[in-house]
């Protein structure tokens, strides 16, 4: 028996997030390019004789049972192959900020599934991993592989895009949490006024131009948000372009804002003088699909 399977889970941005509606399902309509950075968390899955599945970390409030995403793929992943471990311990480093929009749960999830698959000879590609992700939750699907995907429907719906640029990208958590359903609810009270210019983003995308990409960046979760809040993201999305972001945005309904950075260096400097400020920051860069042929 395998003692430890180790995986990355990547962190994704939004980088424009656009919700067209309700389908019959209940579930909101998104349409949203989304795109892997190297930054993620550490996941080490120990199988074991006894005990069923279950989450240690070094965050406490983290769930360690069934509400865990980790635990759920590691439980759906032997239901639909019947490989796998019958019991095992995954170990998450937590490293992406919780309840920051940026798929933290999403891409532990995925990586259980990628590990396993790789780990168990499962044979799954691309589109079986992602079928099965699927099952899990609506970010699931694009963490399988990552990169840069334009996502629709409740977000599972992909199509793979020209891959952007590496380019260095500041992440900064302000010290509150968002709740994705909350704001769903939000949205669906105010009229929507403005919306990302998402056709054109791809297309800015499609021809390498990041100072087009920059300027289309946009999230609609930004106008649902209480005013002290929305506040607080301006003031980040403020610092991020004074320090040289080429543009910035909250990721999924937040709370965490990036910048995308022509210079890591601009970006590097960057981190240190939000520290500074007392801001949680990152630096990360973008990141291509991933290779998932075993």
């Amino acid at each position: 028996m395998t003692m430890e399977i180790r995986e990355k889970a990547f962190a994704k941005l939004n980088i424009c997030l656009d919700v067209t509606g309700k389908m019959e399902d209940g579930y909101h309509s998104i349409r949203s390019v989304m795109q892997s950075v190297s930054f993620g968390d550490d996941i080490t899955i120990v199988p074991k004789d006894k005990g069923g599945y279950y989450v240690q970390s070094n965050i406490k409030y983290l769930p360690t049972g069934e509400k865990n995403i980790a635990v759920r793929a590691c439980r759906l992943f032997r239901q639909e192959t019947g490989l796998g471990p019958e019991h095992a311990l995954i170990i998450i480093d937590k490293k992406i900020p919780i309840c920051g929009g940026l798929g933290g749960g999403s891409t532990d999830g995925a990586a259980v599934l990628r590990a396993l698959n790789r780990e168990y000879k499962a044979g799954l590609d691309k589109a079986g991993l992602e079928a099965m992700a699927s099952k899990l939750g609506s970010d699931v699907p694009f963490c399988i592989a990552g990169g840069t995907v334009f996502a629709e429907g409740r977000g599972d719906r992909l199509t793979r895009l020209t891959p952007l640029p590496e380019s260095p990208v500041v992440i900064c958590k302000p010290d509150f949490t968002s709740s994705t359903p909350d704001l769903f609810a939000a949205l669906d009270r105010i009229k929507i006024k403005v919306r990302p210019d998402t056709d054109g983003l791809i297309d800015a995308i499609n021809k390498g131009d990041l100072m087009e990409v920059a300027r289309r960046m946009f999230n609609v979760f930004e106008d649902a948000l209480t005013k002290n809040r929305k506040t607080v993201i301006n003031g980040i999305k403020s610092r991020l372009l004074d320090l040289g972001a080429l543009g910035a945005c909250m990721s999924g309904s937040g709370s965490a804002v990036y910048g995308l950075f022509y210079s890591g260096e601009q970006a590097r400097t960057a981190v240190e003088i939000l520290e500074g400020e007392g801001i949680e920051s990152f630096y990360t860069v973008t990141s291509q699909e991933l290779d998932l042929s075993v």
